[in-house]
């Protein structure tokens, strides 16, 4: 797995680049089993320039998945694993003073990578969890009133376990709208259960992954991501959609500009390794529960409703110009 070597400035041909993309999630396919879908998704997140939570039971793979992607993209990878106890500076770092220099020095903390798993994010205290908020949004971080730039590219993993078990701290919503996408894993199907219980063990096959992807690839590919077409009629399905969430009375608050952004931004990575000339509707309802299923709440009075539920009811009631 590479370091943080910087980015190469040259250009590798697009179509070149979807294809090593493919044969990433080929390869992931075949230790998290029977989820490429998730995995895909995971990757147009990160194609994106956003930041990915996984929200789960414990044991599902989670981990795995942040693992595989780090080492399939040859990035440089750290786990945090949240606690109560864990503090700001456990993640960013902090000035030490050196008595034998007289001198403050910085040692930078484990956020200081290209791929941050945070592991159960939602057991640390709402303190702690804030500091991820400027990492995420500016790819920087600020100690003692200086800026330190993050590695480029810099992508964000959070776990988090259901807001009902034990010991955990719901995410305020400026945390969960920094990130571009939710998913969930879910319980594998019986055939890939058995392929699991039959197979060699996930941190083996992990050891036996080459990258397939470099750094400056995958921010080629974020560049070509921005390039990729939105017509006038696909800003006018999406805008349909936001303000179809905004003025029905099912939801606390419709979408906001930023997750109208984050619809447009993911739907141009779905289209990209879907290789569509531009966005497609069917790009942009692909991405859909993931974008809107942290930022979409029902009032209190409404059943809770699965997010992939909620993304069908709203593809449903909009339709397509």
């Amino acid at each position: 797995m590479s370091s943080n070597t910087p980015a190469v400035a040259r250009a590798t041909p697009t179509g070149t680049l979807i294809h090593k993309v493919n044969a990433a999630i080929a390869r992931a396919n075949g230790i998290i089993l029977g989820k490429e879908s998730q995995i895909r998704m995971s990757l147009v997140c990160l194609l994106t320039g956003g930041h990915l939570l996984i929200e789960d039971i414990p044991g599902v793979g989670k981990t795995t998945l942040a693992q595989t992607l780090a080492r399939l993209l040859g990035l440089s990878y750290q786990r945090i694993q949240f606690t109560s106890d864990l503090l700001p500076a456990d993640i960013i770092g902090a000035s030490i003073y050196e008595q034998q220099n007289a001198a403050f020095r910085f040692h930078p903390g484990p956020i200081f990578t290209q791929i941050m798993l945070a592991d159960e994010v939602n057991r640390a205290t709402p303190k702690t969890q804030s500091a991820l908020l400027e990492a995420m949004e500016e790819q920087q971080v600020t100690v003692d009133g200086e800026t330190r730039a993050l590695p480029r590219p810099f992508f964000v993993i959070a776990t988090q376990n259901p807001t009902h078990q034990v010991g955990t701290f719901p995410l305020p919503e400026s945390q969960l709208d920094r990130f571009l996408m939710r998913i969930e894993l879910g319980y594998p199907g019986e055939q890939a259960e058995r392929n699991l219980l039959k197979g060699e063990d996930r941190r083996v096959l992990l050891h036996d992954i080459e990258p397939v992807l470099s750094a400056h690839e995958l921010l080629d590919l974020r560049k070509a991501v921005g390039r990729v077409h939105v017509s006038d009629a696909l800003l006018d399905y999406l805008q349909a959609l936001v303000k179809y969430t905004r003025e029905s009375p099912r939801y606390e608050t419709g979408l906001s500009p930023r997750a109208a952004l984050a619809l447009k931004h993911a739907a141009q990575g779905w289209a990209l390794l879907a290789e569509h000339p531009g966005v497609l509707p069917e790009d942009l309802q692909a991405v859909l529960p993931g974008v809107t299923g942290h930022r979409l709440h029902l009032k209190a009075s409404h059943e809770s409703v699965p997010m992939a539920m909620l993304a069908k009811e709203l593809i449903e009631a909009v339709p397509i110009p």
